[in-house]
């Protein structure tokens, strides 16, 4: 039998945040932090490898493709089982599927770039690699959303999910910032250093992880009686019991179609979309601006002030704009998806680094308030018994964003400047005139 979890003793929930000490939530916060700056360190050197190995720079994007298939199938199982094993199994999980994939991708590329592999042998055993973390990896980022929704208040959610969001969003300053420094000439690791230096960082997150956090059983795992509302009855949520752990049976499966959650689900998959857009060009972009496709191993250190900048505007937003205004979730979605219009457009006029820097910050400060926005949006809109099912769901839409979306931006880039941002400007416009209609009212939302 696991240990009880002291976050739900009278005193731990005297927390300042939510119920969840801070001690706790530092752990928490670190397992997405790794894992974030892991990945922006790689996507900062991706198109200085793909330049070096001769690859088209469409099929560095649908590289990432078959990992994101992988997350969007297998988020919403792993958000199941934390349920009935506990969000710290998950959370050490998803840490081990990170270690070894970027391990693997790391040897992969080194392979590639030192000529022992041909560049498409390469792409390929980095494709598998990669399809590692899309299937494990995502065990952890729905067990960390279950574990702090299911412990917050309502009124609180927004700000405990801004500021777990927020590790995203300082893990993308370390990576690009870390990435340089670990291009490192011993060994001829060189470009593929950051996958290496990122994966023993892994592992020592994982140790602390396994350490430190306590077992849990989830507060409120899949039990009890079934919740009040019914996908297939149209039957409203009873509002005085919305966050009441369920007494007999388990609750009834999620859909993406459920009606309390299709306006957050639109506002996720669409908008996520753009956001995928937006990140997949703007390594390709600085690469093109700048002039730098002759000169790939130049590349890293622009491409990393880009991410960087990017990644600041988004702590702006979640470290600042949302606990300061205490902003909704609609509120931080609608407004987040026009902001990043706005700086979408800034960055296709954008023609050396400082104007590009500033788009990007401009964009990515609007998709720090929308990511978080859609997130709690779609926690609240169900009962605390399906926490771990809603987080499920906001990890698969995440990957469904990453699935095709990057590569389908670079090539319409490819083609024309216009079509690729024309196509991210037209999906954040879509959803903020759907929000504007169908996101329901923040004090609904956040009413206990």
């Amino acid at each position: 039998m696991a240990e009880t979890d002291p976050a739900l003793t009278p005193d731990a929930r005297t927390a300042p945040i939510g119920g969840i000490p801070p001690s706790r939530m530092a752990l928490l916060f670190m397992v997405m932090l790794v894992t974030a700056a892991g990945n922006t360190a790689m996507q900062s050197v991706m198109p200085s490898i793909g330049t070096a190995l001769q690859v088209n720079d469409v099929w560095i994007s649908l590289a990432y493709s078959w990992s994101a298939l992988l997350w969007v199938v297998c988020a919403p199982f792993w958000a199941r089982r934390s349920d009935k094993r506990g969000r710290k199994a998950m959370m050490a999980l998803g840490l081990a599927g990170f270690i070894i994939s970027m391990l693997l991708c790391g040897l992969a590329l080194h392979a590639g770039l030192s000529g022992w592999l041909s560049a498409v042998w390469a792409l390929i055993a980095f494709a598998a690699a990669r399809s590692l973390y899309g299937g494990f990896g995502s065990a952890a980022p729905p067990a960390v959303q279950a574990y702090v929704a299911s412990r917050t208040p309502r009124a609180e959610r927004t700000q405990a999910l801004s500021l777990i969001a927020s590790s995203f969003g300082l893990g993308t300053v370390i990576g690009p910032a870390l990435a340089p420094l670990m291009v490192l000439p011993f060994l001829s690791l060189g470009l593929t250093g950051p996958f290496i230096c990122f994966a023993a960082i892994g592992m020592a997150a994982l140790v602390l992880l396994r350490w430190r956090l306590p077992n849990d059983e989830p507060q409120y795992a899949a039990r009890g009686q079934a919740v009040a509302y019914s996908s297939g009855s149209g039957a409203p949520v009873d509002p005085a019991r919305a966050d009441e752990p369920e007494e007999n049976g388990e609750p009834p499966r999620l859909s993406w179609r459920d009606p309390r959650l299709r306006p957050w689900v639109f506002a996720g998959f669409f908008g996520g979309h753009a956001q995928a857009m937006v990140l997949g060009i703007s390594g390709f972009l600085v690469l093109d601006r700048l002039g730098l496709r002759d000169n790939p191993a130049e590349g890293a250190g622009p491409v990393g002030l880009v991410l960087m900048s990017g990644a600041i505007a988004t702590l702006l937003a979640q470290w600042g704009l949302i606990p300061r205004f205490d902003l909704g979730p609609r509120a931080a979605t609608l407004w987040g998806i026009a902001t990043a219009a706005l700086g979408t457009v800034v960055l296709a006029v954008a023609g050396d680094l400082h104007l590009i820097a500033l788009g990007y910050a401009i964009a990515s400060l609007g998709f720090g308030l929308f990511r978080p926005g859609t997130t709690a949006g779609t926690s609240l809109a169900v009962t605390r018994a399906e926490q771990g099912q809603a987080s499920g769901i906001v990890a698969s839409l995440a990957g469904a964003s990453y699935i095709y979306a990057p590569a389908l931006g670079v090539w319409l880039y490819g083609h024309s400047t216009w079509l690729g941002f024309g196509l991210i400007i037209a999906l954040c416009v879509a959803v903020l005139l759907h929000g504007w209609k169908g996101l329901q009212d923040d004090r609904e939302l956040t009413r206990s």
